[in-house]
């Protein structure tokens, strides 16, 4: 576990006999998000609450925070260097941010905090960022495991790079990393820090504890933490941690890099131009050093503020009633799914803690269908919208033998129980009568046929037919 402490009120959360304990706990969304009463169409006709069980890829904003975008939005402007009163505000805004996420993560005084694109793009940005020696040779090669989202297992691979295979269990992996360490010659351990397919969660205290054994430094990708557990850098001694605000309840994608400065400063800018340097030359360059050195070009002013606020309104929640809500949800709907004849909950350890070791993530596959089909089906005819596929983490999905993907249904503060009651709903009735309608493959992805459902005017595409994920072909 982080040093975030989890409710003793967690423990006791599987031991609720009735329905009604739950719904105490989790029969209202925690937090107000913006869009929690949109209608879906169903495929039969009609509409129906739309029950958001995707917050893993991206969660709603909170409903506090579309409030502070309307509040600053008319005082956007360009940032630094700018003389003029909406310039100077958003300026203030923005660096401010800064103060408020290196608080939120529990920050050192003099670690830099960077904002760039989202996690995928803070990691990147680290990745040329590691110590060369003096004939530009890497010091040492990163250490990563074989369960990690692509974010945290493709930059690595440009860099010298060892992976590992994690063991059955967590004290297991723990134990094959000190193996691996004790090899030497790393410099860097990059660990998830809830998975993103299971929402298990790994121990990033002791990780860094052994990281540092060794000499090595340690990055935590927190994409999936950090909406779901209060995180302290400082106490856990993270040297690098990584998240995204779309996943934090934020709008814009803005993502955030925080950590020791040595190495920011003395790394590769990340996005070469304006306002990254001190000095530029027709034929050379004298580079900024601090946050500004890897933030080129006009940043995302709004989707920093809005991060910011995110946060603060995170760090403001009763953790006890946070993580109790979150556990009830989470507890009702693993044991509705192990009720289900057919359906298999997934999970990368045999001794993770089903009370405190997971975040709202449950990754499940239903025998004889294959999960994008599952997914149109619950999203047309019962309005629930959940992830299928491969979740950006193929070595992992092969590894428990989902080569083809897999189902995650995934929840937040602006979650109930009645959108886990709905899921399982769609799937009893899936496994006991079928599909209710006929479905067909539309460029890659299942889809109703002959769908006459219509969608908002400004809607683009109707759903289904903006094509298939990359990934999706093997």
């Amino acid at each position: 576990m982080t040093t975030a402490t989890v409710s003793p009120a967690v423990q006791n959360i599987a031991a609720a006999a009735l329905t009604g304990e739950l719904a105490a706990i989790a029969g209202r969304p925690l937090s107000a998000v913006t869009g929690a009463e949109i209608q879906a169409p169903l495929i039969q006709g009609g509409h129906i609450r739309y029950a958001n069980l995707d917050y893993g890829a991206s969660a709603p904003a909170l409903s506090v925070v579309s409030a502070y975008l309307n509040e600053i939005l008319p005082f956007y402007a360009s940032v630094h260097r700018g003389a003029g009163y909406a310039s100077q505000i958003s300026t203030s805004v923005y660096e401010n941010a800064r103060n408020i996420v290196r608080d939120f993560v529990g920050g050192r005084p003099d670690d830099s905090v960077i904002f760039t694109r989202n996690t995928t793009d803070s990691l990147n940005l680290l990745a040329g960022c590691l110590p060369h020696t003096s004939d530009s040779r890497p010091v040492g090669d990163v250490l990563y495991l074989d369960i990690e989202h692509h974010a945290n297992l493709l930059p690595w691979q440009g860099v010298p790079h060892r992976s590992v295979v994690a063991a059955p269990t967590i004290a297991g992996t723990i134990d094959a990393l000190r193996t691996e360490l004790q090899e030497g010659n790393v410099s860097l351990l990059a660990v998830t820090g809830a998975s993103n397919v299971t929402g298990e969660i790994l121990p990033i205290r002791a990780l860094a504890a052994l990281a540092h054994e060794f000499g090595a430094r340690i990055v935590v990708d927190a994409a999936q933490l950090a909406p779901h557990r209060r995180i302290n850098i400082t106490a856990d001694d993270v040297d690098y941690l990584a998240f995204s605000g779309h996943k934090l309840y934020a709008p814009f994608g803005a993502g955030v890099l925080v950590g020791r400065t040595d190495w920011l400063d003395a790394g590769t800018p990340h996005l070469a131009g304006g306002g990254a340097v001190k000095e530029a030359k027709l034929d050379g360059v004298t580079w900024a050093t601090g946050p500004a050195r890897h933030e080129g070009g006009s940043p995302n002013v709004l989707g920093a503020a809005t991060l910011a606020r995110a946060t603060q309104v995170i760090a403001s929640l009763d953790q006890d009633r946070w993580h109790a809500h979150e556990a009830a949800i989470r507890s009702y709907l693993v044991d509705g799914l192990q009720r289900i004849d057919g359906v298999t909950v997934h999970q990368i350890f045999s001794d993770t803690d089903p009370g405190t070791g997971t975040i709202g993530v449950v990754n499940f596959s239903v025998a004889g269908y294959d999960a994008g089909l599952v997914a149109a089906y619950l999203s047309a005819e019962h309005g629930v919208g959940l992830r299928d596929g491969r979740f950006c983490a193929h070595p992992l999905l092969k590894r428990l033998g989902l080569p083809s993907g897999s189902l995650r249904a995934s929840f937040g503060v602006g979650s109930r129980l009645e959108d886990a009651e709905r899921l399982l709903a769609g799937l009893d009735q899936l496994r006991r009568t079928g599909l209710g309608w006929d479905y067909v493959v539309d460029s890659g992805r299942w889809v109703p046929a002959n769908d006459a459902r219509t969608y908002p005017h400004w809607a683009p595409n109707t759903p289904g037919t903006a094509g298939a994920a990359p990934c999706l072909d093997d």
